[in-house]
């Protein structure tokens, strides 16, 4: 049988709370806790203990779980976390956080004696509600038994890039993973927009590619939430894929890599996030071409 854990999750937003719920299905004791608590609150009917603070949450815990905004706020609320700590404790950052980030974020958990993993996930709301979130995951052999069963409970399937979190090898495939999901979503909804401009019928150009290299489940999915008006609840936010868009960018940068696409992507979602369309899905990036 899988051991129980008792598991603290810190960050209980689209994502943090979607893993809570079936890691308290799973049969783990839950705490969490969450910066604005009205978003941790209704955990408690799913099973899982509300912490009013860090330090409570991550006492006697076997496993921290982050999932979090971004890496400095993971670090903050880590900090927060100190007196509930204690050497040993083994530690999932699921953020997606940023190379230096991580490197930081591993620089901590050496200082406190925590056994670090560097775990982003791909996915959105419907599988991380389903628990089918895939885990890039890097972090040393020690620790390993505590963590499975957690990204067992969470993940359809870990892909293990290496011992040494503080490399940040997950981080780095996250970034390039979410680059193309950037793409995408950006492609989507510039075709919408000229479809719209041009009064092309937008099933037309469904037609045309049906079938075909050029034709994708991903894209229906996402113009479907924009013809269809369903862009909220967000599975994935528009403020949120801009922060990573942004990152990517600067990611680029310092490893001399010119990304005129996701500098592209990164300032229509900034700019539909400024149109009042943040915490929608990241498919309403649409909206950025009608300014």
């Amino acid at each position: 049988m899988t051991e129980k854990l008792t598991v603290s999750v810190l960050g209980t937003g689209i994502m943090g709370a979607a893993m809570a719920r079936n890691l308290v299905r799973a049969g783990h004791t839950v705490r969490a806790w969450n910066r604005s608590p009205a978003k941790a609150e209704p955990l408690a009917a799913d099973g899982a203990q509300i912490a009013a603070t860090p330090a409570e949450a991550v006492r006697d815990a076997d496993v921290v779980l982050t999932m979090l905004y971004d890496g400095p706020a993971v670090l903050e609320v880590m900090r927060d976390a100190v007196p509930g700590l204690r050497p040993g404790i083994v530690w999932a950052q699921t953020t997606t956080a940023g190379i230096e980030a991580v490197g930081e974020l591993a620089g901590f958990a050496r200082e406190h004696g925590l056994v670090f993993f560097d775990a982003p996930v791909l996915g959105t709301r419907e599988p991380a509600e389903a628990g089918q979130l895939t885990i890039l995951a890097a972090g040393p052999e020690q620790g390993r038994e505590a963590v499975t069963p957690v990204f067992d409970a969470v993940g359809a399937r870990t892909l293990w890039t290496g011992e040494d979190g503080a490399a940040a090898g997950a981080t780095r495939l996250k970034l390039v993973a979410n680059s193309w999901v950037l793409a995408a979503t950006n492609a989507a909804g510039e075709v919408l927009a000229l479809a719209q401009a041009l009064g092309v019928d937008p099933q037309s150009f469904f037609g045309v590619i049906a079938g075909g290299p050029l034709d994708m489940g991903y894209l229906h999915a996402k113009t479907a939430l924009i013809l269809e008006d369903r862009l909220s609840p967000a599975s994935f936010a528009v403020a949120t894929a801009a922060k990573d868009a942004h990152l990517i960018v600067r990611t680029g940068q310092q490893h001399g890599v010119r990304l005129d696409g996701a500098a592209a992507t990164a300032d229509r979602l900034t700019r539909a996030a400024a149109q009042g369309h943040a915490d929608e899905d990241m498919a309403a990036g649409y909206y950025a071409s009608f300014d």
